[in-house]
């Protein structure tokens, strides 16, 4: 167990008391698919999640999406035969179906969105869904129609909360004129802070709940990435693809690491945790995502959950120091 307990807070008006760093699940929906992170030996991953549940995490997040139902299927087979008061949250999302040649398709028609819950409720070996989420509000001209149909399962009683994850704020005030919006997840990190201007501050006004996804910005601020490990990502990891990776960008964020590496020396914490630390910072967020996916990362991160980022520290952070 750690040493001090995982510090806690409520989740906007849900009434759900969640650690501040919650496991994610896209990793662990191994490689093959259009946004695979490679190779994932599921083993590792039920030890993981279980190595999280021990250390005081008490929320999942995952997306029928994640290997197109393979992450949920880990996640259920982790929790099976858990005694309840054991269990963690479950949080998952829906709207990626599988495509062609195991390609993403947004799809937010109310019939395929009442699939899509039936499925993960199947996967995960749940009665409800403690919070559904539409993962990307694409078709644009379709988020009525898919925001009803998770307002619908609310209703049925097979999933307790209802969020969005990455809608903007004109998107998000069009779902509230149909249902409340309780949880909004977009990404956050030190290199991706365009919802600071206005979700961030709206979510804050209406206590509507926060939780952040990518504060490590998918592994680039962790302090484990090196321009040779990017070299060597595998052919199927979506990061190969993505511009934060390469120049002329990525020397940027290398410097940004190493100052993350002076401020976790002062702490005697990791890279990773002082960037988690960073996004927890913000009044508005409620709890971090992130993506473990061996059981010897979790420890050395979870202490940005406790961590308290003085104003020096955010100045070296962002560069002002």
């Amino acid at each position: 167990m750690t040493e001090t307990p995982l510090e806690t807070t409520l989740l906007g008006k849900t009434g759900l008391d969640i650690t501040r760093v919650g496991l994610g699940a896209w990793a662990i929906g191994g490689g093959g698919w259009e946004m695979g992170w490679g190779p994932q030996a599921d083993d590792d991953s039920v030890a993981t999640i279980h190595r999280a549940l021990e250390l005081g995490v008490n929320w999942i997040d995952t997306a029928a999406a994640y290997g197109f139902g393979h992450s949920e299927q880990v996640v259920g087979r982790a929790l099976a035969g858990l005694p309840g008061d054991q269990r963690p949250y479950v949080f998952t999302k829906a709207s990626l179906i599988e495509g062609p040649g195991r390609t993403i398709v947004h799809n937010l028609k109310r019939d395929s969105i009442l699939r899509e819950a039936e499925a993960s409720l199947r996967r995960l070996g749940l009665d409800a869904i403690d919070l559904d989420q539409i993962h990307w509000p694409i078709p644009d001209e379709d988020i009525e129609e898919g925001w009803s149909a998770v307002a619908e399962l609310e209703e049925q009683g097979l999933v307790r909360h209802i969020g969005v994850s990455n809608f903007s704020v004109e998107q998000l005030r069009r779902a509230q004129q149909i249902a409340p919006v309780e949880t909004v997840q977009p990404q956050y990190s030190l290199i991706d802070r365009d919802v600071e201007a206005e979700l961030l501050p709206l979510a804050e006004r209406e206590a509507i709940g926060v939780i952040v996804y990518s504060p490590m910005a998918s592994g680039l601020l962790s302090g484990a990435m090196t321009r040779s490990r990017i070299a060597q990502l595998p052919d199927d990891d979506w990061r190969t693809h993505d511009p934060r990776f390469q120049e002329p960008r990525l020397s940027h964020h290398l410097a940004l690491v190493e100052r993350l590496r002076a401020v976790a020396d002062r702490h005697s914490t990791t890279p990773g945790a002082v960037a988690i630390a960073w996004a927890l910072r913000n009044p508005a967020v409620d709890g971090a995502i992130v993506g473990f996916r061996r059981p010897d990362q979790v420890g050395p991160l979870l202490g940005a959950a406790n961590l308290r980022l003085d104003d020096s520290d955010v100045a070296t952070l962002e560069g002002r120091a």
